[in-house]
């Protein structure tokens, strides 16, 4: 998306100062060709002022070709060129094309070389690029002709401001710290907005950092501002990829190549975003069917597809693990989930899915606990609120635990058998065997269980007490 339109006053006051200049600059004299030039022009002057720029932009256009077709006196075509030239730089202004504006201003500065008003825009607009430099020559050549000039005088200061804080933000990038810079191109980007070199740095800063939706943000306006910028595109594709966002990463990549169809990074990119497209379009096409067994071959072709991009494996181990608990596949479906769980903590689908799969294994207690844990990151999720209620319900009526069967002994074993039994279960379910968070505090509850067996079994009088579950 090209960048939006001058905001704030800058191109309105710049409007009005251009007013001035025609009430200044009277034309002798009104021919045929007077008319029509003017009937353009005044059109432009009005859809500028109310905003619509494009069809401003027209009339100005068609002004243009009036004045080189007209039979007028030179001198009375060069006024006219003039007019037109320096307003229709003020459309090019309110639609954030600098550059186009900057050329209708040298145009309008050719025909007309004492005009300050025209070369004071000229030097504002080159500020606002991070020009400094032809910033300066501008509003000195204003003050060369009008030492008095407020305004020329205090935007060479906010020049020579600009090149002190740029210099300052690409030593302090060179060395690396990478927060100091983005505070001083915040600065920096006050003064000069247009500024893609400044905008591109504080992008890759901000990837340093790990916040790619502000390099995104950074990077945007940078494609425009520079003629050919494939390699923003292409940057800006990549980054949207990152994040999951094949939409506008294949929409960026196709901007690349409109500038050259055989550019070999942007070909290559492109083709590889659009064949995870139409796997992960595949997989979820299968899911809405209920062809889960198929969705999740597609899944595991996606895996393969782009293995180097987390969001993407993400995406599938999460997919997956739905897949198995709708086919019913408990076991499997607590170990994937439980992975997919481990790279993203916060997924409530991940959770609830997990969930549903202790339900199947009859682990009711675990599918209250991730159910439980999805209430913390979603209150108002009625899904999760309905499915810890029914794990609840199904734990409350769960059986009182079988001792002799934790510890996997007859009911007539003796102390002795009961004891072996329990150091045999006890090194197998020991929480610190385990890693997985899920597994470890199954294992721990498992642990509890068997000592608490062996504390029953091993006493008599607890075990003359203890009626076995049927």
């Amino acid at each position: 998306m090209k960048p939006g339109r001058w905001k704030g006053l800058s191109w309105v006051q710049f409007y009005f100062s251009l007013l001035c200049v025609i009430l200044d600059f009277q034309l002798d004299g009104v021919s045929g060709d007077n008319v029509e030039i003017e009937k353009h022009r005044e059109m432009g002057r009005k859809l500028l002022e109310s905003g619509q720029l494009a069809g401003a932009l027209s009339h100005y256009h068609s002004a243009v070709g009036s004045i080189s077709s007209c039979n007028e006196m030179v001198h009375i075509k060069i006024q006219h060129l003039y007019l037109t030239y320096y307003e229709r730089a003020a459309v090019f202004l309110a639609m954030g094309k600098s550059k186009s504006a900057l050329s209708d201003l040298t145009r309008a500065i050719r025909l007309k070389p004492d005009d300050l008003i025209a070369r004071l825009q000229m030097g504002n607009i080159f500020l606002k690029m991070g020009n400094t430099q032809k910033a300066r020559e501008n509003f000195q050549a204003v003050l060369q002709r009008s030492p008095d000039q407020d305004e020329a005088r205090h935007q060479l200061m906010r020049a020579n401001e600009l090149e002190e804080l740029q210099e300052k933000a690409h030593a302090t990038h060179h060395s690396r710290d990478y927060r100091t810079t983005i505070n001083v191109l915040d600065r920096v980007l006050v003064l000069s907005p247009w500024d893609p070199e400044s905008l591109e740095l504080r992008a890759e800063c901000y990837i340093h950092l790990g916040n790619t939706r502000k390099a995104i943000q950074d990077l945007t306006p940078t494609a425009w501002l520079r003629n050919d910028n494939r390699a923003a595109f292409l940057k800006l594709s990549t980054l949207h990829y990152s994040l999951g966002e094949n939409k506008e990463s294949i929409g960026h990549v196709r901007e690349c190549l409109k500038l050259n169809q055989d550019d070999k990074k942007c070909l290559s990119h492109f083709k590889q975003v659009k064949k995870l497209i139409k796997q992960l379009d595949s997989a979820e096409e299968h899911i809405k069917e209920e062809r889960y067994q198929m969705a999740i071959s597609n899944y595991e072709s996606v895996m393969k597809t782009e293995p180097n991009v987390p969001y993407y494996t993400n995406k599938a181990k999460e997919r997956i693990c739905f897949c198995l608990v709708k086919e019913k596949m408990a076991a499997k479906a607590i170990d994937i989930c439980s992975e997919a769980h481990q790279r993203d903590p916060r997924n409530i689908n991940i959770l609830r899915d997990r969930a549903e799969a202790f339900i199947l294994n009859r682990d009711y207690g675990e599918a209250v606990e991730d159910y439980e844990e999805a209430m913390e990151f979603d209150m108002e999720n009625n899904e999760i609120r309905d499915g810890l209620k029914r794990a609840q319900e199904l734990l409350k009526f769960t059986p009182k635990k079988d001792y002799y069967k934790i510890l996997g002994v007859e009911r007539s074993a003796n102390k002795e058998e009961i004891i072996h039994a329990y150091r045999q279960q006890a090194r197998k379910w020991h929480p610190d065997k385990y890693r997985v968070d899920w597994e470890k505090r199954k294992a721990g509850k498992r642990f509890i269980d068997i000592t608490s067996a062996k504390k029953v079994l091993t006493d008599p009088g607890q075990r003359r007490l203890y009626i076995v579950p049927d």
